[in-house]
C-alpha cells in the first residue's frame, strides 16, 4: 500500500538571530489505516511537525506529498481547500463555538465545503454525533456537556467532511482516564475499521501504547520508530 502522506528532508526553521530549528531533515511515510503516535519530550518539535503535516505551516526545506500531491508549492487558498476536504483536526482544547449547539458545531465544516446542504447536511452531522454516542447531546451547547462529551463533538466535527487524514494534538490532554480511553478507541476504529490515517501527538503513554506505530522525536528530528 502506498503512503497517504510522505515527507522527505522536512525542515522548518524560524528566522532570527540565531535561527531556531523546529524540525530538520525529517523523513516519514504514513499509510492509510494506520494509527501513529508522535512522542518525545516537550519542545522536541512534535507539534511543529503536526502543523507541517496538516498544512498549517510551510516547510523551510524538504518535500511533503499528500495522496501523491506535492503540497509545498501550493498557494494558501489551495492548501486551505485541501485541508477542508481531506484533513480532520482534533486539538487538546475542543475549540467548539460556545453559542452553537453540538450539531451546529459539526455542521460548520460541512456547510463550508458545500457538498451537502439542508437536510442531507443535518443528517450527516447527526449520524456523526450518534457514532460518538452523543445523539442526546445534539441540541445542547458546549457549556451543558462534560469535557469528554465536548471532545467527542470535536472529533465528530473533525470527521464531518470524511477526511482521509486525522491529526490530533494532545487530544486527551484535558480528559480523565475513562474519556481518554474512549478517544483512543475512536482513533483506533477510524484507522482500522474506516481506513483513515491517524497521526496523534501525545505525552500520554496509554495513547502511545495503543498506536500501531510510535515516532520518537528529539531535538527536531526522529530518534527512532517502533
Amino acid at each position: 500500500m502506498s503512503a497517504l502522506i510522505q515527507a522527505q528532508g522536512l525542515t522548518r526553521i524560524l528566522p532570527g538571530d540565531p535561527p531556531v530549528p523546529l524540525v530538520h531533515g525529517l523523513d516519514l511515510a504514513v499509510e492509510p489505516g494506520t494509527f501513529v503516535a508522535v512522542i518525545g519530550p516537550s519542545g522536541c518539535g512534535k507539534s511543529s511537525l503536526l502543523y507541517l503535516l496538516g498544512l498549517l505551516d510551510r516547510p523551510t526545506a524538504g518535500s511533503l506529498t499528500f495522496d501523491g500531491i506535492d503540497t509545498v508549492p501550493m498557494g494558501g487558498d489551495a492548501r486551505a481547500a485541501l485541508r477542508l476536504a481531506r484533513f480532520g483536526f482534533v486539538f487538546q482544547f475542543h475549540f467548539l463555538l460556545p453559542e452553537f449547539t453540538a450539531i451546529e458545531n459539526v455542521l460548520i465544516p460541512i456547510r463550508r465545503l458545500g457538498r451537502l446542504s439542508g437536510s442531507a447536511a443535518r443528517t450527516r452531522a447527526l449520524e456523526l454525533l450518534q457514532a460518538m454516542g452523543l445523539e442526546e447531546q445534539a441540541d445542547k451547547t458546549p457549556d451543558r456537556m462534560s469535557g469528554g462529551q465536548r471532545q467527542r463533538v470535536a472529533i465528530a466535527r473533525a470527521l464531518a467532511n470524511d477526511p482521509s487524514l486525522v491529526l490530533g494534538d494532545e487530544p486527551t490532554g484535558n480528559l480523565d482516564s475513562v474519556n481518554s480511553h474512549r478517544v483512543v478507541e475512536i482513533f483506533q476504529a477510524l484507522a482500522h475499521d474506516e481506513g483513515r490515517a491517524v497521526i496523534c501527538v501525545t505525552h500520554d503513554p496509554d495513547v502511545a501504547a495503543a498506536a500501531d506505530q510510535r515516532i520518537h522525536m528529539r531535538d527536531g528530528g526522529i530518534e527512532k520508530v517502533d
